[in-house]
């Protein structure tokens, strides 16, 4: 005669209470009390990632809601209800798996069973598992019963994604999120399992196989479950080294090893030593994830003087590790961080893992070549000149002036010949005589020989406006000290020549002539820094320090140059 198989871990220690359900507390508190004060919502959400307990918890709830004996005081029950509910054979409490009966039909075929009253328990219960995968046409069946429910039913939903269901759905129901489950009670449950299991697992086995779980109960005995098979084949006790094997996980002494060769530079030995974690049996994803870890770890070290103690380091482990912390710059760690998490991205489009990880190890070498940002910085003040302090030394404007005496305003428009003044088709003059001002014959006066001189003392004196019209719309022809010949454009502002002149009257002390021509001027400002701009983007692109950048960061790009004497 066969012998049966046995159960898989994950089902043989599948909890029969909620005092054997772990690391939901505040959750079996709430559906407690709930319970025992008769406050009972019409339906239960319960969300987290695979294997925390979601089907399980909803299945206690079922319990709960129907025990007439014991479960409440979290005492084992032998009640007919639980017992039938253990074995998923109680009439009035049905479960579909929502992933493989998603359309109405079967949406519609439970509401009309829903109707009838349970044939021995209190409630009828319906448990819907990966509820998200239901159709549109499927939620929408369930809005008004889920609104209205009889009152011997009640809803119980279970779900990895519960971004794909409906608010609406979401907004009628109790939300419970099941979270990841701590390494530290992992831990105590796969000893508590291996004691009853009559294994023989070393401590640092077990907290690689409850690192590895991911906050996953049920992953975590499905790999107990795998190593305790392989011992019962070799009759041995199963340690560190071999459960690192059967994970495809290195030894994180050699990881640190590794990292200690990288940024000591040292590209050959670092390669030989990967080579032979790679023979070893490493799994590309599972050792990148080491390295993030590790990396997170050092970081931690150096911003806040400790370890986090849910990570188990050992001692060794913090020596290597305070070391690394104490010789790399955050700067550094930030970048290798990066580097990182992009190889992780390309594992899924290359077809030999391997080699982008050895591609990676070249990069992270490389990387301690790369100049630091100060001595980039260093660089560009050495070799460049600052834009802008150039051209303010262009500029011939004296703004200490001596003091001039005014003359009589209308004397001194007598003096304006008759051509500065007349309109021809080629010009357009201004003549203010509306408006005029006086002036205090202290008053300092500015001189300005040039456009970008008028353009700064725009600037001192605040006249925004002005200032944004001379720089990008005004083309110019001709200036000189009391004239301004300006191309038309039709951009400028249509009061920009009364407001100008006016200013300029009241900055020099004496009155200017502003003409504005069809003849074809200079570019704008803007136009002629943009084009200056571009050529030293060009010619930055040429330089050693660039090039050597651009091949350690291929995808960086250059936007802007900043120059300083």
């Amino acid at each position: 005669m066969e012998k049966i198989a046995q159960k898989v871990l994950a089902l043989k220690y599948r909890p029969k209470n909620f005092k054997e359900l772990i690391g939901q507390d505040i959750m079996v508190e709430t559906v407690t009390n709930s319970i025992k004060l008769n406050k009972l919502p019409n339906a239960y959400l319960l969300t987290g990632i695979r294997g925390v307990g979601k089907t399980t918890t909803a299945r206690l709830i079922a319990k709960a809601l129907n025990c007439n004996k014991n479960f409440l005081k979290e005492e084992d029950c032998d009640c007919s209800h639980c017992e039938e509910i253990s074995n998923s054979k109680h009439l009035d409490v049905l479960e579909m798996d929502a992933a493989s009966r998603t359309g109405i039909d079967d949406v519609r075929e439970l509401i009309e069973s829903s109707k009838y009253n349970p044939t021995s328990a209190k409630y009828k219960i319906i448990i819907l598992d990966e509820v998200h995968m239901l159709s549109k046409q499927a939620f929408n069946g369930l809005l008004k019963t889920l609104e209205e429910p009889p009152p011997h039913l009640k809803f119980i939903f279970a779900t990895t994604e519960v971004k794909k269901i409906p608010v609406t759905i979401v907004s009628r129901c109790q939300r419970f999120d099941l979270h990841r489950v701590s390494i530290k009670e992992l831990l105590s449950n796969l000893k508590k399992i291996l004691k009853i299991e009559n294994g023989k697992i070393s401590e640092g086995a077990l907290i690689l196989l409850a690192k590895a779980s991911e906050g996953s109960v049920r992953d975590s005995l499905s790999l107990l479950d795998r190593a305790l098979v392989s011992q019962n084949i070799e009759e041995k006790e199963i340690d560190e080294v071999f459960v690192r094997k059967m994970l495809g996980i290195a030894d994180r002494s050699k990881i640190l090893s590794l990292l200690n060769l990288i940024f000591k530079g040292e590209q050959k030995k670092s390669l030989e030593q990967f080579k032979e974690m790679v023979n070893e049996g490493i799994e590309p994803t599972n050792f990148l994830n080491d390295l993030l870890e590790i990396i997170y770890i050092t970081q931690q070290k150096k911003s806040i003087g400790n370890f986090d103690s849910d990570l188990s380091i050992p001692e060794a482990e913090e020596e290597l590790i305070s070391n690394i912390a104490n010789n790399v710059n955050t700067s550094t760690l930030i970048l290798f961080w990066q580097f990182i998490l992009k190889t992780l991205d390309e594992l899924s489009i290359v077809s030999n893992p391997i080699l982008s990880l050895e591609m990676l190890i070249v990069r992270l070498v490389h990387l301690k070549e790369m100049p630091s940002y100060e001595s980039i910085l260093d660089s560009l003040k050495k070799n460049n000149i600052n834009q802008e302090e150039e051209e303010n030394n262009n500029l011939t404007i004296d703004l200490n002036a001596n003091k001039k005496k005014l003359v009589n305003e209308e004397s001194e428009i007598k003096k304006i010949s008759k051509d500065q003044i007349k309109n021809t088709t080629q010009t357009k003059p201004f003549l203010s005589f509306s408006n005029q001002k006086v002036f205090p014959k202290d008053i300092k006066k500015e001189k300005v020989t040039s456009l970008e001189a008028l353009i700064l003392l725009t600037s001192i004196k605040k006249e925004i406006q002005l200032k944004y019209d001379l720089e990008n719309n005004v083309n110019l022809i001709k200036f000189s000290e009391g004239k301004i010949d300006i191309s038309f454009n039709e951009r400028l502002d249509k009061n920009f020549v009364r407001n100008l002149s006016e200013k300029l009257l009241e900055w020099t002390g004496s009155r200017w002539v502003i003409t504005l021509a069809k003849q074809a001027g200079e570019k704008t400002l803007s136009e002629q820094k943009k084009i200056k701009f571009e050529k030293m983007i060009i010619e930055e692109k040429k330089t050693e320090i660039y090039k050597k950048f651009k091949n350690i960061f291929s995808d960086a790009e250059l936007l802007e140059v900043k120059k300083e004497d």
